[in-house]
């Protein structure tokens, strides 16, 4: 009867626990992350917590985000995990949720998480998407969500540093201040830099990713591509851990978290 009576426990548990799909236009967003200073700061996260906790009658309910993008970051896939009192059905939540959002957060979607998920801790990998125009003026439409360098860059080189960061490394040289990590060690299994027409589109894939690490890989693309560093000179500081030989970080405006895997 115990073992009953407990199963039906956890079993309420999962039925109220979810995991949705949000995508954001993070550009009036302080980010992802809620600040635990006290901060009134508009974060994605406080907005999600806001708006479930008027289905709540003002409980707040926690939510953890599988990416703790930064201030202008956006996302399309963004997933989010967090457990309710009451009980609802997926699509009832989504519909809920969106008609309390504001226009830059939407739901893409809302299922029942199984026991134990947990956004960021279960996720295996996350792909980012950073869009870069080059060339001296920038399409004044473009300027929320693409990157600028108002340089001509050499393909090549950028490939090549592409493919110095792709695999298994150290990621110190790329590591922002602010971070604590117990390791700055991640493996990008993606890493692909392409050019359509004059706008560089890179994708990246990884177990992790470290606080601003893409868009350091950004900086470095840009810095290469333009000649003011080379392939082999980030190549030796990332395998040297050297923060002061890599490149600033580029712009979050180009950045968008794309999707989680589990």
């Amino acid at each position: 009867m115990r073992d009953r009576v407990a199963a039906c426990e956890a079993g309420l548990a999962r039925l109220n626990a979810f995991r949705i799909v949000v995508a954001y236009d993070g550009t009036d967003f302080a980010g992802w992350q809620s600040q635990a200073d006290g901060s009134r700061a508009r974060t994605v996260q406080r907005t999600l917590e806001a708006a479930l906790a008027q289905l709540e009658d003002g409980r707040r309910i926690r939510v953890d985000g599988a990416g703790r993008t930064d201030a202008g970051v956006h996302a399309v896939g963004q997933v989010a995990s967090f457990a309710l009192d009451r009980e609802i059905a997926p699509a009832d939540l989504a519909r809920a949720l969106n008609g309390l959002l504001p226009d830059d957060a939407r739901v893409l979607s809302a299922d029942h998480a199984a026991s134990g998920f947990h956004a960021r801790r279960s996720a295996r990998s996350k792909l980012y998407r950073y869009v870069l125009d080059t060339g001296g003026v920038q399409l004044p439409t473009r300027r929320r969500y693409a990157g600028h360098a108002p340089w001509t860059l050499d393909a090549v080189a950028v490939a090549g540093v592409a493919a110095v960061v792709a695999g298994r490394h150290d990621f110190a040289a790329l590591a922002s201040s602010g971070s604590s990590v117990k390791t700055t060690t991640r493996t990008i299994t993606r890493s692909e830099a392409r050019f359509d027409g004059a706008t560089l589109v890179y994708e990246v894939e990884a177990d992790g990713f470290l606080r601003k690490m893409v868009r350091s890989i950004v900086g470095g693309l840009i810095a290469a591509g333009r000649g003011a560093s080379t392939v082999d000179s980030l190549r030796t500081a990332l395998e040297g851990g050297d923060r002061r030989a890599w490149p600033a970080p580029a712009e979050a405006r180009g950045l968008t978290l794309v999707r989680v895997e589990y």
